[in-house]
């Protein structure tokens, strides 16, 4: 306990600091709730029953992390992908740039009249906001290593997929899980993107729907909840980090 309080404490008295200033600038210039509420205004929205939270968290907590996973699991299939062959590189490296430059938001609908709503399509507009770090990072990982190691494998016998394997692989671990650590954020805006065109449940219909009758304490609720599953994902690609490559510093 002391050792996380010692590492999360500047992080603790940044986050109280800003409280306590959003507090003073809502008093001192008198704003009205419409435009910036009060902690208290907040607070007051969370716990008063207005809003089923437990719903709307749990579809958008689904879309983020469907679309994490989704993300991660394609990344890294065409990062290897790219890796193991000069062909496919060169075939699937200038798609999925331009797949990459297409405006999400613009993308979003289509999905949509594609396949409907529901939480599946916006899991598909996450993946594809957050998918091309991890290729990325899995390739450049893949491809980065130290042609001593690659000589011994050469030298032993090894074959090319055990060579993969166990030396390019490992040594790609810290770029995918920080590849993974972008991919924590892209996802939930992803989810959000889709879920503000056109949703019936999550926190993104929620912050849509208060933006009608002005009833900004309930939509800064919506928000917070977002950030807390950004944090939750992002953490456990922390925790996953320590165990997967302790080797390297992948904790920040």
């Amino acid at each position: 306990m002391r050792g996380w309080l010692a590492r999360n404490l500047p992080s603790i008295v940044l986050f109280v600091a800003l409280v306590v200033a959003w507090q003073v600038a809502v008093s001192v210039f008198q704003m009205r709730e419409y435009i910036l509420p009060s902690p208290g205004a907040v607070l007051r929205a969370f716990v008063s029953g207005e809003i089923p939270w437990a719903s709307h968290l749990s579809v958008t907590t689904v879309e983020v992390v469907g679309a994490f996973f989704l993300a991660g699991v394609v990344g890294v299939a065409l990062g290897i992908a790219i890796a193991w062959s000069t062909v496919l590189a060169h075939a699937l490296v200038p798609f999925l740039v331009f797949v990459n430059t297409l405006p999400k938001v613009a993308v979003a609908p289509l999905f949509l009249l594609w396949l409907g709503y529901g939480i599946f399509p916006n899991m598909l507009i996450g993946a594809l906001i957050g998918f091309f770090p991890v290729v990325i990072n899995t390739a450049v990982g893949l491809s980065q290593v130290d042609e001593e190691m690659l000589d011994l494998g050469r030298v032993f016998g090894a074959p090319k997929w055990k060579v993969f394997a166990k030396i390019r692989l490992p040594n790609a671990y810290p770029y995918i899980l920080s590849a993974l650590k972008v991919t924590a954020s892209a996802a939930v805006v992803g989810a959000i993107v889709g879920e503000f065109v056109a949703s019936q449940k999550g926190l993104g219909n929620v912050i849509v729907t208060t933006q009608t009758n002005l009833n900004t304490p309930v939509a800064f609720v919506a928000l917070i909840w977002i950030s807390v599953i950004g944090l939750a994902v992002y953490g456990a690609v922390v925790l996953a980090a320590r165990w997967i490559a302790p080797w390297a510093d992948t904790s920040s």
